[in-house]
């Protein structure tokens, strides 16, 4: 095989490179650097298949085409690591962003789920807020609206690295106690409160790319304070407040697609607001919650039926408004009030999604905070 050695290429102008046909092996002992630049410095009219550096997300992309166009290239194993304490082993990564404590947070902690220990710091979101919903991919972590005044941004951080969040784009509206679920391709926002009002407002997000939401259709009812988690084909609306009363509907969309929810079953308890979701491709689950006061209530689903949950177990302590995320093993639950909206803890519980039983302690996050939203590189929807 022959081969060409060159430290430097350009051409006559130096403002760029030849093309070079048909090369079929390049090889160093150091590294490539490709090309760089931000979004919205992104080419249109390349070739499929060209490469760049993303400075604005910190990662590589790839261009698929004029209808398509950019994609970033995705991790293919939620197992990660890189720390210390309950992050020096390898597994899915889950976030915690946001919060009060009883301030406004815009902090962002982190852990490894299949470990036990304390969460560390990655970084900041773009502003202090809670009662804000979170999704994500194999890839992104993702946070939408809250409150500390209404909002209605959107914003991302890259999983695998640490680092403060960047914004992604706007819900069709500011609002607060909504939550979210996502498989790999969409995350899903739904219900939510503008004072004094709830909504039954559905919209999604295409989570590798940034831009404004999109109208998915309508709630069966409008509702607040609902918790959702999800399969990698059915987005679950469990419970919540609708003003003035407690429901305990459940409710599924079909993630893909666009239209109204629909009816799934009901709860095992009017436990009407701040319970915590989680699931892995086959149960979900809904852990902790208000009803006058928190509860330790767990129970389940299984996502690809239709019918009633069921009791799981108990939380350890009572805990409301906490953040809950999943791998396919254990759900966790971080945070929260006890009793509600006046103490807030900073305990993090786990269970095991595939049996019933009683959560156990895996250890604390950061700072004790509720109305925080909890995602991983790993959950159910992915």
């Amino acid at each position: 095989m022959s081969q060409i050695n060159i430290r430097n290429l350009s051409n006559e102008n130096d403002d760029g490179s030849p093309e070079i046909v048909g090369v079929s092996t390049f090889s160093a002992t150091s590294f490539f650097v490709p090309p760089k630049g931000t979004t919205l410095e992104r080419p249109s009219d390349c070739e499929p298949g060209s490469i760049r550096f993303n400075t604005d997300t910190a990662n590589l992309e790839y261009f698929r085409g004029k209808t398509i166009g950019w994609s970033q290239f995705e991790l293919v194993t939620p197992d990660l690591g890189g720390g210390t304490g309950s992050n020096t082993g390898l597994g899915a990564r889950a976030l915690i962003g946001g919060g009060r404590a009883p301030g406004d947070l815009n902090l962002i902690d982190f852990f490894t789920i299949t470990t036990l220990g304390n969460s560390q710091d990655f970084g900041d979101l773009t502003d202090a807020r809670n009662q804000l919903a979170a999704h994500s991919s194999r890839t992104r972590g993702i946070w939408g609206g809250g409150y500390s005044g209404f909002h209605d941004n959107i914003d991302f951080v890259t999983i695998a690295s640490t680092g403060d969040a960047i914004d992604f784009g706007d819900i069709s509206a500011a609002r607060k106690d909504l939550d979210a679920c996502s498989n790999e391709i969409r995350g899903v926002y739904m219900g939510g409160r503008i004072t004094p009002n709830d909504v039954n407002t559905m919209e999604y997000v295409t989570n590798s790319t940034t831009g404004n939401s999109v109208d998915f259709g309508d709630l069966l009812a409008k509702k607040s304070n609902t918790s959702c988690y999800a399969s990698s084909t059915r987005g679950i609306s469990h419970s919540g407040y609708s003003t003035p009363a407690k429901v305990n509907t459940i409710e599924f969309v079909t993630i893909m697609t666009t239209g109204n929810s629909q009816d799934f079953g009901d709860a095992t308890t009017v436990v009407y607001r701040e319970g915590s979701g989680a699931s892995n491709s086959t149960r979900g689950l809904v852990m902790g919650g208000n009803d006058d006061d928190s509860v330790n209530t767990i129970e389940f689903v299984t996502i690809a039926t239709l019918g009633n949950a069921q009791d799981f177990g108990d939380l350890n302590a009572p805990t409301s408004d906490g953040a809950a995320t999943s791998n396919s093993i254990r759900a966790v639950l971080a945070g929260g009030a006890a009793p509600v909206d006046t103490n807030n803890v900073n305990v993090i519980h786990f269970i095991t999604i595939l049996t019933t039983g009683d959560s156990l302690d895996f250890g604390d996050i950061t700072s004790a905070r509720g109305s925080a939203g909890g995602c991983s590189n790993g959950h159910g929807g992915l």
